[in-house]
């Protein structure tokens, strides 16, 4: 299973939450149009013949301000979904396990360790519940050590002797550019916009 695979699985998930969040909007909104209809209808039945332009104008306001609020409404629900999907995508990553945990941070490591020259002294830093892990995988590099905990979800960070060059492959890393590049297309998925 890879990043994608999980991402695409959070996502998934997030769509039906972000169905009824979306429903739960538009109900709302229909509730605050029809409360301003029947001010509205109320307001010319007192006054139809001496303020029937009077009237028409204030129910325009009051359904541009129950637009207004309800489209409010549903960018604060998607801002929420989006916020909680990253959230989901960022637990389920931290969560990986066993054979595939082991396998995206041997990819994450030997791609930083391409950054660096040959022979180059190397400090390798990964989450703390990884150190075991990591430690294994550098058996197969012969010029980098663990240097220590690195807050992160997972994967490596490596630094050259005396830290001239740093290279940040962490899975936080890799969520927030995937994130970051895909964000228009998780959002139209998510609310089906076309």
């Amino acid at each position: 299973m890879s990043l994608d695979t999980v991402v695409e699985d959070i996502r998934d998930e997030a769509r039906a939450r972000a169905e009824e969040i979306r429903d739960d909007a538009d109900e709302r909104a229909e509730e605050i149009v029809a409360e301003a209809e029947a001010d509205a209808e109320e307001i010319r039945e007192e006054r139809q013949a001496e303020v029937e332009r009077e009237i028409e104008r204030e129910r325009e306001q009051r359904l541009s301000s129950a637009k207004l609020e309800a489209k409010q409404a549903r960018l604060n629900a998607r801002r929420d979904v989006l916020e909680e999907v990253r959230e989901e995508a960022e637990q389920a990553i931290a969560d990986l396990e066993g054979d595939r945990r082991e396998e995206l941070t041997r990819e994450l490591l030997e791609g930083a360790v391409a950054e660096f020259d040959d022979g180059a002294s190397l400090q390798v830093r990964g989450r703390a519940a990884d150190e075991g892990l990591i430690e294994d995988i550098l058996t197969d590099y012969d010029d980098a050590t663990f240097a220590g905990e690195y807050d992160c979800l997972g994967g490596v960070v490596v630094e050259s002797e005396g830290a001239r060059v740093r290279v940040n492959n962490t899975f936080d890393s890799v969520l927030e550019q995937v994130w970051e590049d895909n964000l228009k297309e998780i959002s139209d998925r998510l609310f089906d916009d076309q």
